[in-house]
Order: C-alpha cells, then sequence, then structure tokens
C-alpha cells in the first residue's frame, strides 16, 4: 500500500499539537540555562529600544514579545517593515537597539537580509529559531534555539509555543528574572489538549461559517491573530482578527445575530479590558464563544474554559491550544486535510 493510500487527514498536524507539552518541557528543562546566558549578554549592553522582526505564525509570537517588553521591561518596543530595508535600502541608526528576528526555520531571505542590515547599522541582534544552523542564526550576533524538534505540518503549532515560551523567558532573563512562573505549563497543556472533544464539538458551530470574528485584548490579542491564521490557512474559512479596541471603532457593524464570534479573554488587565466589547457583542446578539474563565465561558453562547490561576504573561500558551484544535477540526469538518494546506510551503521565501 503507498504511502499516500495510508495517509489519515491531519495525521501530521495531530501529531505535532501533542508534542507541545513536551517541547515546553524541553524548553524548561534544556533551553532556559542558554536563553539565560544570552539574555544576560544582551542586558549587559543596556539596550534602549527592541525590535521584533517576523513573518506568519512568528509575527504573532513577536507581537506577544513586544507586549512582553513594554509591560514586564518597561522598554519601548516595534514590529519592524522590512521592505523598508529589503526594498528601499533605509539604513536607520539602531546603535543601542536590539533587534529581535524570530522564524522557524530561519531561511527566509528577507529576514536574513533586514537582520544583516541591522547588525551592520549598529544594532544587537538576535535571532530566535527552530534551526541552529540556518541562514538567520549564521548572520545574527546571538541565537536562541526554540528546541521544538522538526516540524513536519505546514501549520506550524508547536514551533509557536515554542517560540512563545523562549522569548517569555528572554525577557524575564533581560530583567533578572527565572523560570518560576513557567514551570506548570508543561502539564496545564497536556490537560488542555486532553480536552479534544470539548473542542470537536465547538466545532461544529463553525463547519458551514462563512466568516469569523476573533477579538481579545493586551496579551491576548497575538493569540487572536494567530488563531484566525490557523483557520485560515487550514480550513479557508475568512477569519478576521480585531484588538478589542479596534473592533469598536467601526467594524462591530458587521457583527450581527448569525455572526460567529470568538473572544479570547485573558484572566487579567486584558480581560477587563475587554468587558465592554463583549458587552456590546451580547447586545447585539451575536454568536459569542469564550476562550477564558469558567465565568466568562458560562456568560456567552458556549467556550473553552482554561486552567484558573495562570499568570497572564504565560496565559498565551495555554490560550491557542484549543484554537489550533478548533482548526484542526473545523478542516476536518469540512473534507479537508489540514496536513496539506493549499498554496501552502514550510519555508516561505520573501523578499
Amino acid at each position: 500500500m503507498s504511502d499516500q493510500q495510508l495517509h489519515v487527514p491531519g495525521r501530521i498536524m495531530a501529531a505535532e499539537m501533542a508534542e507541545q507539552p513536551t517541547v515546553l518541557r524541553r524548553i524548561l528543562d534544556e533551553g532556559a540555562p542558554r536563553i539565560r546566558a544570552v539574555a544576560a549578554a544582551i542586558a549587559a549592553r543596556g539596550p534602549r529600544f527592541v525590535l521584533l522582526t517576523a513573518r506568519g505564525t512568528s509575527d504573532n509570537a513577536a507581537l506577544y514579545a513586544k507586549y512582553l517588553v513594554e509591560v514586564l521591561l518597561g522598554r519601548p518596543a516595534g514590529l519592524t517593515s522590512m521592505s523598508t530595508t529589503t526594498a528601499y535600502g533605509a539604513r536607520p541608526d539602531l546603535r543601542d537597539v536590539l533587534v529581535i528576528t524570530v522564524s522557524q526555520s530561519g531561511g527566509s531571505p528577507d529576514l536574513v537580509a533586514s537582520t544583516k542590515a541591522a547588525r551592520e547599522a549598529g544594532a544587537i541582534t538576535l535571532a530566535v529559531t527552530n534551526n541552529a544552523d540556518s541562514p538567520l542564526a549564521e548572520v545574527s550576533e546571538h541565537h536562541v534555539d526554540v528546541l521544538a524538534g522538526p516540524e513536519k505540518a505546514l501549520p506550524a503549532t508547536k514551533t509557536y509555543t515554542a517560540e512563545l515560551l523562549a522569548l517569555y523567558l528572554l525577557v524575564e532573563g533581560l530583567r533578572g528574572g527565572g523560570t518560576a512562573q513557567a514551570r506548570g505549563l508543561p502539564e496545564l497543556a497536556a490537560r488542555v489538549l486532553d480536552r479534544q472533544l470539548e473542542v470537536r464539538a465547538l466545532a461544529e458551530r463553525y463547519r458551514f461559517a462563512q466568516r469569523l470574528v476573533i477579538t481579545s485584548r493586551g496579551y491576548g490579542y497575538p493569540t487572536a491573530r494567530e488563531a484566525a491564521l490557523k483557520l485560515m490557512e487550514t480550513s479557508y474559512v475568512p477569519a478576521i482578527p480585531f484588538s478589542g479596541a479596534d473592533l469598536l471603532h467601526g467594524p462591530l457593524a458587521m457583527v450581527d445575530n448569525v455572526s460567529p464570534v470568538i473572544a479570547i479573554v485573558p484572566d487579567g488587565k486584558g480581560g477587563e479590558a475587554l468587558q465592554p466589547v463583549l458587552d456590546r457583542l451580547r447586545g447585539r446578539g451575536a454568536d459569542l464563544v469564550v476562550v477564558g474563565q469558567q465565568d466568562q465561558v458560562d456568560a456567552a453562547s458556549a467556550g473553552f474554559v482554561l486552567p484558573p490561576g495562570v499568570p497572564e504573561e504565560v496565559q498565551p500558551i495555554l490560550e491557542i491550544l484549543p484554537l489550533q484544535r478548533l482548526a484542526y477540526e473545523v478542516t476536518i469538518a469540512r473534507g479537508q486535510d489540514p496536513d496539506a494546506p493549499r498554496a501552502l510551503a514550510k519555508v516561505t521565501e520573501t523578499h
């Protein structure tokens, strides 16, 4: 029997989602000391500003790091526009700036070129990748390996959560912190991933959806963007991510009583800031599904309850897990194969 005949739709993606607790544990046990050493070397140089460079899923991880840098470190942070360097040839003064480039493969030419240019412009450069031998790691002054192991599925899952944890540990290292807040994540991730039947039931709501709106605020906003990306690249359902604040500035008008909305509600300040948005969505009769704490799920049409007592800054590592599974289940329910999304390549080469 051929490999094609043996293939079960979604088998590879499912296996890699299931690996995530092991990957998180590996980062905490093996990667944390190396990340701490890199953070100490960078902190000694006192960067005044942080720029983050990435594409796709890694761009959502970079956005998460932007929140960490601004909230925990008290440093300004921004997301770069690579075309200013690669297409327009701009060469800003980057002395005393930390440039963090996040990439699963470390192989995209624009990431390599912009990082090389940043280093030449005086930046402290750090590559965060799943490939220590990549061109990106080679041109960067420092490197953090996210230790996710070979990723075979086209939709990135385990590399995303690995990037999140590595970036969190890096920022903690820059401010002299440790791993205490993250130690329970592998076990909690395993518990969340075991609840597949709950997610499968939620997926039935979206089997015939023509459009989805996904919203959050604060640390949860990168999760909303990553969930939308996963749904679009696997099931091809248009999923539009909005910051809750931006949703109120006009796009709320497109939400009605047949419009499915997924809200990621952090347990903390981000969730508090999202409450007026949730109230408006309920007032418009939206089909509102919440990923968050029990009281928030109880006040919605349906949802997925996350483990309580997790610090807000590491909640995104757990928030995305049921949403990865949701993308998988919706794709299967629609008769498609999440292992073979059309028009996707494992390494996307942009310039």
